[in-house]
């Protein structure tokens, strides 16, 4: 009983435990399992690899044994040859002996453990070193290859006495041999031994190690998974709208999920009261518009919503009308087309906007604006349309009886304009006769008294004025009619200025009025030389005319990348504000109280205005910088820069 409490408390703080580390000691413990057979086996693999090592280096001190053993017979047996037959041939494996004894020698000192071998090593240390000077000694005596150098009484002795050495060699490297021979047996038993016990360790180690794992993840997943499968039933009550109650108390990231699902249930529940509550609000503001029908369709086009508007301007209520093709609103004539290509239209580019004739229900048609609008969902499929009708008829009819009263004023102007040409036509051929019976007068000036020719003069003046005045309305009459024949061309505006100035002067020396010119003088200008000087003479006469006498004139050539700025600017009084829109009307002759003594029509403003915009330009107005005066600005389009001027 005293045990429960613990456990319980320990199964408590394995719960509040984080996944975390929960996955940790998950991990952790079959980790440290692998870990520790890992070092088991590394020592179990140490072990071997020494039993190994051990058998390999036996073999190799058997393999010298019996190399030293090898190199004395056979350096023993070409002494011997060598004493016989007295050719030095029979000398070269005593050589070879010479050469590696020493070395093998070495070696085997280096790498003998056992001590029975050290001591039978040192034996035979000594005994190679006797069999070495016998041999030296037996091949150094003369009468090598002669009988009295084989049968000599000290050659004998020396061969037996090398033989005696040769025998307690191999006596010895046969007992090292036996020697090894056991230790070999033993090492590669032990070495056995270390292989069948790292197997061992290894299965055994695994098995810990899967067990151990199994355990764990038991341990961990268990409980996970039934407290997954707590919260997906919460789920799904949660889907079907029923409230949750917190169940699962523990303080790792589940029990912190679970509670957050309990408040997301809460706040869902007041979201979706509150979408409600707006949807409902949304449908009756839908359902209170009256002056637009608004419904939805499906992918099909069917209607599957329909508003008191929509049944206001159709008339159609809603029983009657959904699940029904929109089509039902078309005239037959364009039932079979023009619904199809507008759903087409809203499918491919999510929005189209048609007017067109429509049916009611009674069989009447009104002129509709429509807007149908593609309805798609998170995914980008395609779920029906929206559309907007309104009944537009009476605007049709005002903008109908606006055309029908356009036509009439463009009818009434090209009336007037042919009056005019018509009239300046009738009116200059009497003025013609006028001028000529006039110029027959002056012939005879002599004859006449003083007063005839003044009156002579003025029927001159007057008449040129009165013909200067129907030039004017016959080119206004050409303008508004389109036909002023123009022909641009691409002109130097600098000597065009010149050329103008010169034109006016006479003009300008009368006043007293001086002309200055400006600005760039290789701009060039894309325009009609004939308007143009018009134009210009025009604005000049002007400036002259309301100027004060002896003041100056000033042509200001300017130009942007694209426009050529010609800037006429007077001294004079200029233009009152409240005047200015009233500049270019025809036949408007502004303050013509104050200036009666100045000749004009009012119409050479205007004039030179239609002429720049028949060009491409313009004519504007704005007051001198300093307020002593106006400005008239011509606008044309640049001309191309010549080639060399590009470089």
């Amino acid at each position: 009983m005293s045990r429960l409490p613990l456990w319980t408390s320990a199964a408590r703080a394995w719960a509040d435990l984080g996944l975390g580390p929960k996955g940790l000691i998950v991990v952790a413990l079959p980790l440290a399992i692998l870990l520790s057979g890992i070092g088991a086996l590394h020592l179990s693999g140490r072990a071997e690899a020494e039993a190994e090592a051990r058998v390999r280096l036996t073999f190799a001190i058997q393999r010298d044994i019996h190399e030293v053993h090898a190199l004395l017979a056979e350096a023993a047996s070409g002494v011997r040859g060598y004493r016989l037959t007295g050719r030095q041939a029979f000398l070269e494996p005593y050589v070879k002996a010479e050469a590696l004894l020493p070395q093998t020698l070495d070696r085997l000192r280096r790498t003998t453990r056992d001590p029975e071998i050290r001591q039978r090593l040192a034996r035979v240390d000594t005994l190679v070193i006797q069999k070495r000077q016998g041999l030296a000694q037996l091949a150094a005596m003369p009468g090598a290859g002669t009988a009295a150098g084989v049968e000599a009484a000290d050659v004998a002795r020396a061969l037996v006495a090398n033989k005696a050495v040769l025998d307690a060699l191999r006596d010895e490297i046969d007992a090292m041999q036996r020697r090894e021979r056991e230790l070999l047996e033993q090492r590669q038993a032990q070495a056995d031994a270390e292989r069948r016990r790292t197997w061992t360790l290894t299965a055994v180690m695994a098995g810990i190690g899967i067990l151990g794992g199994l355990a764990a993840a038991q341990l961990l997943f268990t409980g996970i998974v039934r407290r997954v499968r707590g919260l997906e039933r919460d789920a799904e009550r949660l889907e079907q709208g029923e409230p949750l109650t917190l169940v699962d108390e523990a303080q790792d990231e589940i029990g912190r999920l679970a509670r957050r699902l309990v408040q997301a249930g809460d706040l869902l529940r007041s979201r979706e009261a509150a979408l409600r509550e707006g949807e409902e609000r949304y449908r009756r503001v839908i359902e209170g518009v009256r002056d637009y029908g608004i419904f939805a369709l499906d992918v099909e086009g069917n209607v599957v919503s329909w508003n008191t508007g929509a049944e206001r301007i159709k008339g159609w209520s809603a029983e009657e009308i959904l699940g029904r093709h929109f089509s039902t609103f078309y005239p037959p004539e364009a039932r079979e087309e023009t619904p199809a290509r507008l759903l087409e239209v809203a499918r491919r580019d999510g929005r189209v906007e048609d007017e067109g004739w429509r049916v009611r229900r009674d069989g009447g048609r009104f002129w509709a604006n429509v807007v149908i609008t593609a309805l798609r969902d998170e995914d980008g499929t395609l779920t029906g349309f929206s559309k907007v009708t309104r009944d537009v008829t009476e605007r049709r009819r005002a903008e109908e009886a606006l055309s029908h009263a356009r036509a009439e004023a463009e009818r009434a102007s090209r009336a007037k304009s042919e009056f005019l040409s018509r009239m300046s036509h009738e009116l200059r051929t009497p003025l013609t006769a006028i001028l000529g019976f006039n110029q027959l007068l002056g012939m005879d000036r002599d004859t006449l008294e003083d007063d005839q020719r003044h009156a002579v003069d003025q029927i001159a003046k007057a008449g040129g004025h009165l013909l200067a005045m129907i030039e004017e309305v016959l080119d206004i009459a050409r303008i508004e009619a389109g036909g002023h024949a123009l022909t641009p061309e691409t002109l130097d505006a600098g000597p065009l200025l010149i050329d103008v100035r010169n034109l006016i002067a006479p003009q300008a020396q009368a006043a007293g009025v001086e002309i200055r010119v400006e600005g760039a003088s290789d701009a060039r200008v894309t325009a009609d030389r004939r308007a143009t000087v018009q134009i210009l003479l025009n604005l000049l006469s002007n400036a002259i005319k309301y100027g004060p006498a002896g003041g100056t004139v000033t042509l200001t050539l300017a130009e942007t990348p694209d426009r050529i700025q010609i800037a006429v600017r007077d001294q004079g009084p200029g233009v009152p504000p409240a005047l200015v829109d009233r500049l270019f009307t025809p036949f408007d002759r502004l303050d013509a109280e104050r200036w009666s003594g100045a000749q004009g029509s009012g119409l050479g403003l205007a004039l030179s205005r239609g002429l720049a915009q028949a060009q491409g330009g313009d004519v504007t107005y704005r007051p001198r910088e300093d307020r002593q005066g106006a400005v008239f600005i011509l606008d044309l389009p640049r001309g191309p820069v010549p080639q060399g001027d590009r470089a």
